[in-house]
């Protein structure tokens, strides 16, 4: 697996300070907006002032990352390999739609995406990881968790879902779970998509406006607008925890989609020591003669109306 990468904070897009960054040798983060004023501060993979990679070029690397995504999938498959990938980060980071790139040409019977809903009163009796433990995969699978255990420590947390005591509970059981399911040969991968204020304040406008996009956006969400420091130490406080060596955090910057989603699915393939698998030698065969068998006629079959032809006679 390729070195550790410092973990980033959220940045601010209202002042022109930057937000402390976590390092190794601390392993401590501070909400520090505005405190660095004038610091010169190299800027971060595909972050902000990163210029936006043009579609055409866009594409075209996509395309690429997706074709070794499905190499990637195969030798999952055929090698017997566990992947678990965590996607978390702020409302309306990316996360979502770099979900869907990276999926879109994978087997689903290999390759799953797990979004659980809200906990059921049962679960909310249970060990907490044990809702979570059900949707981790068996050999040959890969899961996309969008969303995770880590609703705990930022989400619950910041919204008091969840009591000081289970806060606390989870960031020191957090880690032992994790080092038991990378013990038990699972490769782990965890990312979180960073977004700056500005940026996701218009995301969220968009969807406003946009009815497809219209349901992706809630009142917790706008929850998230007001509550923008309760998170920055909620995420802060979970990295100080969380992010160790048998399960390191990666920090997607996620304020230009395209770079955020071409660097993750960079980055995981990097972190994989997949290979070439052989492929079975599949030819399609000769189309035998017929036999005499006839179609039913069609008006004794119930058929969907022509939608398309009403296009061209609106046009018309």
């Amino acid at each position: 697996m390729p070195g550790r990468k410092t973990p980033g904070g959220e940045t601010s897009g209202k002042t022109s300070g930057q937000d402390s960054r976590d390092t190794q040798d601390s392993r401590h983060t501070q909400d520090t907006r505005g405190a660095e004023q004038g610091a010169q501060q190299p800027a971060p993979p595909g972050g902000r002032g990163h210029a936006r990679l043009s579609k055409s070029l866009y594409e075209k690397e996509l395309l690429r990352l997706q074709t070794e995504m499905v190499r990637l999938q195969e030798w999952v498959r055929v090698e017997g390999a566990r992947l678990v990938v965590v996607f978390e980060g702020r409302d309306a980071a990316g996360k979502g739609g770099t979900i869907k790139r990276l999926a879109e040409h994978l087997n689903p019977r290999v390759a799953r995406t797990a979004a659980l809903p809200v906990p059921t009163e049962r679960e909310r009796t249970q060990w907490y990881f044990q809702r979570y433990v059900a949707h981790l995969p068996a050999a040959g699978e890969i899961v996309l968790f969008d969303r995770s255990w880590y609703n705990r420590a930022g989400v619950e947390r910041v919204m008091g879902f969840c009591t000081p005591e289970e806060h606390q509970l989870f960031l020191r059981q957090c880690p032992i779970f994790e080092r038991m399911l990378v013990e038990d040969g699972i490769l782990l991968r965890k990312y979180w998509f960073s977004v700056s204020d500005t940026e996701q304040e218009r995301r969220f406008r968009k969807r406003l406006d946009d009815p497809t996009r219209r349901w992706k956006l809630s009142a917790m969400d706008l929850e998230s607008i007001t509550r923008w420091e309760a998170y920055s130490r909620a995420k802060d406080e979970m990295f100080v925890h969380t992010d160790v060596p048998e399960s390191p955090w990666y920090v997607v910057e996620s304020d230009d989609k395209r770079s955020a989603r071409l660097n993750m699915l960079a980055h995981l393939l990097s972190s994989v020591p997949y290979g070439a698998v052989a492929q079975p030698d599949l030819r399609l065969p000769p189309r035998p003669a017929s036999t005499g068998y006839e179609r039913p006629p069609r008006e004794l079959q119930t058929y969907v109306p022509d939608h398309a032809a009403t296009l061209e006679d609106r046009a018309d």
